[in-house]
């Protein structure tokens, strides 16, 4: 049988890849998307989403229990985990439904099933059915990545999760072990410490959620502990015992700190220590793509190095973000059709992280921007020295920006406290403008509203700050 000829097949139908497809259908090229699980990848099934679903959760029984503060009376209160996994499932449902609805719109082909690239502009597509043939002279490789597991550490379901057993708890943990900082690991323990679980996180850097300016860091840091984790950093889990039972069991974790190892138990463990790119299987050394640990290498453009050959998202490399996967996407959908396109610059991609109190950021760290020469400016605003802040019960917290001295130029902002991931837009838009902190200074703040804050740490980085 002949194969289907396409202008562009996509490999992966997550934010990386069903938004590049969406993208060339809207400029008239002939669009095939292939996804062997879900529409809407990790993100809408596994990752953003429904965690955003859960944390949401978290967050009202926080504020449920701290009802006294706002004159409220809320008596024995309490949750049903199950319930709350339900609802998680039901949002990632609804959205991820919403994606094929969005391929019939733009009327691109879905084929469900597992792809390989046996020859250039060649997929096939091993489905349910036998195997699906089809060619393109242009095939953008969205596979995504998945969960990294260490040797002697790997999950089982039962004791040691990875981030899919945690949104899909078997119990809820009583005394609860996450092995990693980043994004992932504090916001499961921020989701189960907030739930009472007994949480202990444990970081092989020098400090939790090491990809922050160290400020910010060492900020939420004390947070979480004021909450009851204990955060124990620059350690490492060497060696986990098992002994399971019929209803869970026992974990004896051996950590190293200090060069001595300290042996803990714990009934449940979190392994989030990082992803690997989903490179295996899809034929890639034959066709002669360059991989290095496990993402493929690509050029600014997200050009593979072979002709025709595209990688986007997850597998070619960090940051590992859903809304940079999208961008990549549009950017080569419109680089195939003939379009003037500008790469995605990695320092212009906000970070956000959904733990309690909330972090974001975009651009340079303060030491970033030191180690690339830069004479920097630093402003500083604290959550309480803002009215919106104190009303809604939400004193502690930062705002920090940092800028080049000579020229004003936005090289850095970050946070630290509540919705702060919704603020970090204005930031994203004022570096891609080119804002300097003169117009940040001209710009009028709506009062009484967060975002004053961002306009008070620009005056604090050049000593006009008013309210501190």
């Amino acid at each position: 049988m002949a194969a289907q000829t396409y202008d562009l097949i996509v490999i992966g139908a997550g934010p990386g890849g069903y938004v590049a497809a969406i993208r060339a259908a809207q400029l008239g090229l002939k669009t095939c998307i292939v996804e062997r699980e879900h529409m809407g990848g990790i993100c809408l099934n596994w990752g953003c989403i429904p965690t955003k679903a859960m944390l949401r959760s978290s967050e009202v029984f926080h504020l449920m229990e701290r009802a006294k503060e706002f004159g409220l009376k809320a008596d024995n209160i309490s949750y049903d985990l199950d319930a709350v996994v339900k609802r998680s499932r039901g949002v990632a449902k609804q959205l991820s439904s919403g994606i094929g609805h969005l391929m019939k719109k733009n009327k691109i082909d879905v084929v469900m099933g597992e792809a390989t690239i046996p020859a250039k502009g060649q997929v096939s597509v091993k489905t349910d059915k036998g195997t699906t043939e089809l060619s393109a002279k242009n095939i953008v490789l969205a596979t995504g990545a998945r969960a990294r597991e260490l040797p002697g550490l790997e999950a089982d379901g039962n004791l040691v999760w990875t981030y899919k057993h945690a949104l899909q708890p078997v119990r809820m943990p009583k005394r609860l072990l996450v092995i990693g900082s980043g994004a992932i690991g504090i916001e499961f323990a921020s989701f189960y410490n907030t739930l009472g679980a007994d949480t202990t996180v444990v970081e092989v850097m020098d400090r939790v959620l090491p990809v922050e300016d160290a400020e910010i860091s060492a900020f939420a840091k004390k947070q979480f502990v004021k909450q009851g984790m204990k955060i124990m950093e620059k350690a490492m889990v060497k060696q986990l015992d098992r002994a399971p039972t019929a209803d869970g069991g026992t974990v004896t974790a051996h950590i190293e700190v200090g060069g001595k190892i300290q042996k803990q138990e714990f009934d449940t463990v979190i392994s989030a220590v990082g992803i690997v790119g989903n490179v295996e299987g899809l034929g890639l050394e034959a066709l002669g793509v360059t991989i290095d640990r496990t993402h493929v290498v690509t050029d600014a453009y997200c050009r593979t190095g072979v002709d025709g050959l595209y990688a986007i998202g997850d597998i070619a490399g960090a940051p590992w973000l859903a809304h940079k996967a999208s961008h990549e996407g549009v950017m080569v959908a419109e680089l195939i059709a003939g379009k003037s396109v500008h790469p995605v610059k990695p320092e212009s991609i906000a970070g956000c992280t959904y733990c309690h109190p909330q972090v974001a950021s975009v651009g340079y760290s303060e030491a970033k921007a030191k180690e690339l020469g830069y004479d920097i400016k630093v402003g500083r605003f604290p959550f309480i020295g803002n009215g919106k802040a104190i009303a809604l019960g939400e004193q502690e917290g930062m705002v920090k920006t940092v800028f080049d001295a000579k020229t004003g130029e936005l090289l850095g902002a970050h946070m630290v406290g509540a919705e702060v991931t919704e603020m970090i837009q204005g930031y994203v838009v004022g570096r891609q403008l080119e804002t300097t902190e003169e117009d940040l200074m001209h710009t009028v703040f709506p009062h009484p509203t967060l975002s004053e804050m961002m306009h008070e740490s620009v005056l604090d980085a050049f000593d006009r700050v008013i309210h501190m």
